[in-house]
C-alpha cells in the first residue's frame, strides 16, 4: 500500500510539473485570474496605450507595456518570448529585421503613420509658394523619399510612378515651380525654416522645437499619400501566435476612438491612425 501511495504522489507530481510547462507557453495568469501580456514599447511616451489598458481590464487582460531604450532590442525580445508583442516600429524596419535576422514574428495591427507635415515661416498654405523658391528636406535615403511624396501630395511636384513609397530626387519628372530643394540631416531641417519658403519637417524635431503638427503645419501628412504599408507602425506578435484570440482583442481596443483622441491632444496630432475603419 505504502508503495502504491508513493508511486500515486510521484505521478502527481510529474503530471503537475508537465502541466506547469505547457502553461508557460500560453499567456501567464496573475494570481486573481487576470491574463498578463507583456507589450515591448520604445521610450517612455506612451500615452496612447492607456485607454487599451483600461479597456482590457474591463476584461480580466493585464497589459503590462515593457519599455525598451533602442530599437534593435524589441524584435529579439519578442523571438526568444521574453514579451508577447511589441508595437514600435513601422513595416519597412520589420521586413528588413525579418530579412536580416530571420525572426518568426508577424504584423497583426496597423497603429500609425509618424506624420512629415510642411511647415513656413514666410507663408500659409502650399498654393502661396513662389516659383524658383526653395524647400527644405531630410538628406537620408528613407526621410527624403517620404519628403518628396509629400511634395507631390501637396501638388508641387510629381514622380516617377515606378519609384513606389522610395523615390530619390532623380524621380522627380515635373517641377512645375523649378523649386530648388534644400538637404539637410533631419534633425537640422527646422532650423533652416528662417532661409526657405517651406520645409519638410520629421514629427519628433517639430515637437522638439515646439510646433503643433496639427496646428502649425501648412500641409498634413496622410497614410493615403502611399501606395504601400511600408511607413505605417504596427503591433508584432510571433508567428506562431498570430492568431491568438487575446492578441487580437488588444488590437482591437488600440484601433479606437479613444487612442484617436490620444493622438490629437497628448501627441498634438504628429500621430496619423492608419488602420482601415
Amino acid at each position: 500500500m505504502k508503495k502504491k501511495t508513493v508511486l500515486g504522489l510521484i505521478l502527481v507530481i510529474v503530471l503537475t510539473v508537465a502541466l506547469s510547462a505547457c502553461g508557460d507557453k500560453k499567456e501567464k495568469n496573475t494570481g486573481n485570474g487576470e491574463k498578463v501580456v507583456k507589450v515591448g514599447v520604445v521610450g517612455e511616451s506612451n500615452e496612447m496605450w492607456d485607454p487599451v489598458i483600461k479597456e482590457l481590464g474591463k476584461e480580466g487582460i493585464q497589459v503590462e507595456l515593457i519599455s525598451f531604450t533602442d530599437y534593435g532590442t524589441p524584435n529579439q525580445a519578442l523571438d526568444n518570448g521574453e514579451i508577447d508583442l511589441n508595437a514600435f516600429q513601422h513595416y519597412a524596419y520589420l521586413n528588413e529585421e525579418i530579412k536580416n535576422k530571420g525572426y518568426k514574428i508577424t504584423a497583426i495591427g496597423d497603429t500609425f503613420i509618424s506624420s512629415m507635415n510642411i511647415y513656413s515661416d514666410k507663408v500659409s498654405d502650399v498654393k502661396e509658394i513662389q516659383k524658383d523658391s526653395k524647400i527644405a528636406v531630410p538628406n537620408d535615403a528613407t526621410n527624403e523619399g517620404r519628403a518628396l511624396k509629400i511634395l507631390e501630395a501637396a501638388g508641387l511636384i510629381k514622380l516617377n510612378k515606378a519609384a513606389g513609397d522610395s523615390p530619390e530626387v532623380s524621380d522627380i519628372t515635373e517641377n512645375p515651380l523649378n523649386l530648388e530643394l534644400v538637404e539637410a540631416d533631419a534633425a537640422n531641417v527646422y532650423s533652416l525654416l528662417p532661409d526657405v519658403a517651406a520645409a519638410v519637417i520629421n514629427c519628433n524635431y517639430a515637437l522638439d522645437n515646439g510646433l503643433n503638427p496639427a496646428k502649425d503645419s501648412i500641409f498634413q501628412d496622410n497614410p493615403s499619400y502611399y501606395t504601400g504599408k511600408s511607413y505605417i507602425n504596427l503591433i508584432a506578435a510571433r508567428t506562431a501566435d498570430k492568431e491568438n484570440e487575446t492578441y487580437k482583442k488588444i488590437v482591437k481596443a488600440y484601433q479606437s476612438e479613444a487612442v484617436k483622441e490620444v493622438y490629437a491632444t497628448t501627441f498634438k496630432g504628429s500621430y496619423i491612425a492608419a488602420w482601415k475603419e
